[in-house]
């Protein structure tokens, strides 16, 4: 049974990885905002959070789909599509892109909990048959800590990660120790849900040990 992520995301990868599954990666070819302001057209008002995520999951894992039927039709196995927001105080945030943008992030989220929304999108995926889906948004509660300093965050933000990453955060990095508390899946946090993920593929007919294909650190 073969696993392809459709995402290039370093941290979802490594999720995959640390659970035991070695994915085949490719790149969506989706415009996430074009997707997104379509949608919203579509309705005539905003989406919520746990709709946009999963709305774009879906969209780049059914690109990754298209992609691999046309040039790998034999192949078998699942494809799995994600996307993450973070909503805190009413503001829905992405990425920040710039240490303007996350220092006032930053700032803002001591002491305050926010909600870490993660879609995921399953496609089972046979040579010769019509890919099945199934899809869920898991989210998780991040509170961080009060008496975070402003040197802190500076040198937080000096080091780039948190600039490319939902919500301007890492659980399982450097911003690590400004959290103080997770309630929900911590992988939810890091990009996607495995709990999620193994019962999603349950639900394709897929057992998830089926799919353990990496090689034991141990």
């Amino acid at each position: 049974m073969r696993v392809c992520l459709a995402s290039t995301s370093p941290a979802r990868l490594m999720l995959l990885r640390q659970a035991g599954i070695e994915p085949e990666t490719r790149s969506p070819g989706v415009d996430e905002d074009a997707v997104a302001a379509a949608a919203e057209a579509d309705r005539g008002a905003p989406l919520a959070p746990a709709e946009l995520v999963l709305l774009l999951g879906r969209a780049k894992a059914a690109d990754v789909v298209r992609a691999l039927q046309a040039d790998a039709p034999d192949f078998d196995g699942l494809v799995i599509g994600g996307d993450s927001m973070f909503e805190i105080g009413g503001e829905v945030l992405g990425k920040p892109y710039t240490p303007e943008e996350a220092r006032r992030r930053w700032h803002g989220m001591r002491g305050e909990t926010g909600i870490l929304h993660s879609g995921h999108s399953v496609f089972r995926v046979r040579p010769g048959a019509e890919p099945v889906e199934a899809h869920a948004v898991a989210e998780a509660a991040v509170t961080f800590a009060a008496d975070v300093t402003d040197a802190e965050i500076d040198v937080y933000i000096a080091s780039g990660e948190p600039l490319h990453v939902a919500g301007a955060f890492t659980v399982d990095s450097l911003g690590g120790p400004f959290i103080t508390r997770v309630e929900g899946d911590p992988s939810t946090v890091v990009g996607m849900s495995l709990s999620t993920l193994r019962r999603l593929s349950g639900e394709l007919g897929v057992v998830w040990t089926d799919l353990w294909n990496a090689k034991s650190p141990l």
